[in-house]
């Protein structure tokens, strides 16, 4: 990419980090160590997933069983905060011996700094949210900084109906489907969109995603982010298209690597040019 051209997308680009579940490279998913080190570290925002325990509280995990993360099988649904508190996450990120337990929703949103955002994907049923608007009432943070996601068409349009101050963003996967984004396919999905009120889409990258596609999303006033977005090189891309948000395991580090890359290319390309011009 011509080295100009890279400064000018880096530096003229609107387009946010989302940490995806914290700064899960570097940390746990989903606890408060990812969500802290995302804070540090300078990401946009975040994205969290929600599930509602036995004694509805909003639990902050991926999964509806705990298995995978603390090596225990409990499914969320059939314990209380005070049984899910006392489950270990097990970390593969470092060597530490930090006892790093579950998080709530509150605890998460009580780090929240002023102006970073919070994406809250649910991953349950609509039976969460009455307790959930009730703990976004009771937050500290300005409603703009939370936004709902969720996979499920008829949840998040439900969700803005219960909870129209807030933004929702509708999540689909691209996959193989790659002809959802051609003619009908994008069309149809901006239709259900615009029928349910939803404020934006959530897409899975792909190498089919076009300048054009993201022009004709964002046109309809839509916005468009995308996951789960690691290398460089892609990052660059969807910035070039525009997109409102790239969502990464590792959303500060590219974030900041590609605006200090872009600055030392500048300066070396700078440096070349002076050379060239006081060799004559």
């Amino acid at each position: 990419m011509e080295i100009k051209k890279l400064h000018n997308i880096t530096h003229e680009s609107s387009t946010l980090y989302i940490a995806h579940r914290g700064e899960s490279l570097f940390a746990p998913e989903n606890t408060m160590e990812a969500v802290n080190l995302a804070w540090q570290k300078n990401a946009d925002g975040i994205e969290i997933d929600v599930h509602l325990s036995r004694d509805n509280e909003i639990i902050v995990i991926h999964d509806k069983n705990t298995k995978r993360t603390t090596g225990l099988s409990h499914l969320i649904r059939n314990k209380n905060l005070e049984e899910i508190k006392k489950f270990h996450i097990k970390n593969t990120c470092n060597k530490s011996n930090l006892v790093i337990r579950i998080p709530t929703l509150n605890e998460v949103l009580d780090t929240v700094p002023k102006h970073k955002l919070v994406f809250i994907e649910i991953k349950c049923g609509i039976e969460i949210l009455p307790m959930l608007k009730k703990v976004l009432k009771e937050t500290r943070g300005d409603n703009s900084q939370i936004k709902i996601i969720c996979f499920n068409l008829n949840i998040i349009s439900t969700v803005k109906k219960y909870l129209p101050q807030f933004e929702v963003l509708w999540i689909k996967r691209i996959g193989i489907e790659k002809s959802m984004l051609y003619l009908d396919g994008l069309s149809k999905i901006i239709s259900k969109i615009k029928q349910n009120n939803i404020d934006g889409l959530n897409l899975s990258y792909s190498r089919f995603l076009s300048k054009n596609i993201v022009e004709n999303v964002k046109s309809n006033k839509i916005k468009l982010f995308i996951w789960t977005v690691n290398d460089t090189q892609k990052a660059l891309r969807l910035m070039s298209f525009g997109v409102d948000g790239i969502v990464s395991d590792k959303a500060s580090w590219l974030k900041n690597h590609l605006t200090e890359y872009s600055k030392f290319e500048l300066g070396i390309n700078n440096k070349r040019r002076n050379i060239y011009s006081n060799s004559f």
